[in-house]
């Protein structure tokens, strides 16, 4: 059941690590940290992604500022409280890491695939200059009947087909994860920069 879970999430990114561990929480004793990568796209830009992995994967005490490594994990989604609502936060949860001298085949770079189902009415719009764009929420099981549900966005022709895609219909995607920095208006004066993650897909495939 654990090997045939992990198969409809899979994710490879290989990039620089970019901060050093903080605590995220503790699981029957094992501790589990957090650290950012930076993984160049194709174009100038890089994603800064971040990542869950396990004291006893990694020293976590030490600094690894700079480093290339590949990992190998699954995309996770966790909701944290804050105040009167949840916010959904979204990591790579590292399963294997190996540590490189370099790399820049960025085609190979960042890569992920989803087998789950639809859990949201998708949405499908159009920016000002015309680009077709569609919003889906995508559920995916793991073991002990838990799930994380991960945004995905979709463009052009994939676009125009997800938009017909019906809640409850399960869904395969491939593509990969990337960052996006918005603004977040807290009240009628105040507002925060924050980052989003999703998978901006490449390939879809549906049924319903």
């Amino acid at each position: 059941m654990q090997e045939k879970s992990m198969e409809n999430n899979k994710v490879t990114v290989i990039g620089q690590i970019v901060s050093e561990f903080t605590f995220s929480h503790e699981v029957y004793g094992e501790g589990f940290y957090m650290t950012e990568l930076s993984v160049n796209r194709l174009s100038d830009q890089a994603d800064i992604i971040p990542l869950m992995v396990s004291e006893r994967l990694m020293d976590v005490h030490q600094s690894y500022l700079g480093q290339t490594i590949a990992v190998n994990g699954q995309f996770r989604s966790y909701n944290r409280n804050e105040g009167n609502r949840n916010r959904l936060l979204l990591s790579v949860f590292v399963r294997e890491v190996e540590f490189m001298e370099g790399f820049d085949d960025y085609t190979k770079s960042n890569q992920i695939f989803l087998d789950g189902y639809i859990c949201k009415q998708p949405v499908y719009r159009k920016t000002p200059l015309g680009r077709e764009i569609a919003d889906l929420l995508v559920a995916v099981n793991r073991p002990y009947g838990k799930s994380d549900y991960i945004p995905c966005i979709a463009w052009g022709r994939n676009a125009r087909f997800a938009a017909g895609f019906d809640v409850g219909g399960r869904v395969r995607v491939w593509g990969r994860v990337q960052s996006r920095e918005y603004t977040k208006k807290l009240n009628e004066v105040d507002c925060e920069k924050r980052v989003a993650y999703e998978i901006s897909v490449g390939k879809l495939e549906y049924d319903n």
